[in-house]
């Protein structure tokens, strides 16, 4: 046997990044100190951890000031997106601005590179799943709608193509607040379907062949579920984990 290559080597010694994921925090402008442990906790058993939206309760910059507060018990990566509650008060941008740090990104569109894992963002958007998804038919409102998750699907495509061409090897993880597939809304009534997620979201996730996607918004849907192309998907609203028994609600996914 000839002496083993570099790569070979490298990858060997490579060690896993362990993902801590929660969505769905809403946090609230009373709760000054309640998050601190919590988030010392994920430190200690996470290498970088996402944060799937929702991260306000009333969409108040307020209130991601008292997060951006509690964050600062976190040692490890934080990696987030906005969820509809962060959009409720039209400040969206000021709660971004809040958060953002050396040690916390809020990705809207972009990517970061994290201990070699790839992370592309994108709020999501409804519109409904397979055969039912909504049309671009119709009232110009109803365009608008379906447009809106068109336009997220390929801001997410374009995140992802950064990360490809960076290293088209690199695993590649997906942050998303509305889910790309039915399986994981499961649970939730069928009536409201289209505005938890949209099939359209899930087309870049299988082309460019992510590792696995975390999403939250459904409080009452399926924490795992995965695409037609196998890509893991995970539920990671903090009421679902809460039910399934996480006594610190967060699940870890190594890769």
């Amino acid at each position: 046997m000839g002496e083993k290559s570099e790569k070979e080597k490298g990858d060997k010694k490579r060690k896993k990044t362990r993902i801590a994921a929660v969505g769905d925090i809403h946090v609230r402008e009373s709760d000054r100190g309640k998050w601190k442990d919590y988030f010392r906790t994920v430190s200690e058993k996470a290498d970088v951890l996402l944060l799937c939206g929702d991260l306000t309760d009333t969409g108040h910059a307020r209130e991601a000031v008292v997060l951006a507060e509690e964050l600062t018990a976190c040692t490890i990566p934080v990696i987030g997106v906005l969820g509809n509650h962060d959009y409720e008060a039209d400040e969206h941008v000021a709660i971004r601005e809040a958060l953002v740090g050396e040690n916390v990104h809020i990705l809207d569109g972009e990517s970061v590179v994290v201990k070699d894992v790839g992370f592309a963002g994108v709020k999501g958007f409804g519109g409904g799943f397979d055969r039912y998804m909504m049309p671009m038919f119709g009232e110009p409102m109803f365009k608008q709608f379906v447009q809106e998750c068109v336009d997220e699907a390929l801001r997410l495509d374009r995140a992802l193509a950064r990360l490809d061409n960076e290293n088209a090897e690199m695993k590649k993880i997906v942050v998303l607040h509305y889910s790309p597939i039915k399986a994981t809304v499961e649970g939730e009534p069928e009536a409201i379907m289209p505005f938890l997620g949209s099939s359209r979201l899930v087309e870049p996730i299988n082309r460019r062949q992510v590792v696995a996607a975390f999403h939250g918004h459904a409080h009452y849907g399926t924490l795992e579920g995965e695409t037609s192309a196998g890509v893991k998907i995970f539920n990671v609203s903090k009421p679902i984990l809460q039910r399934a028994g996480y006594e610190t609600p967060f699940y870890l996914l190594e890769v």
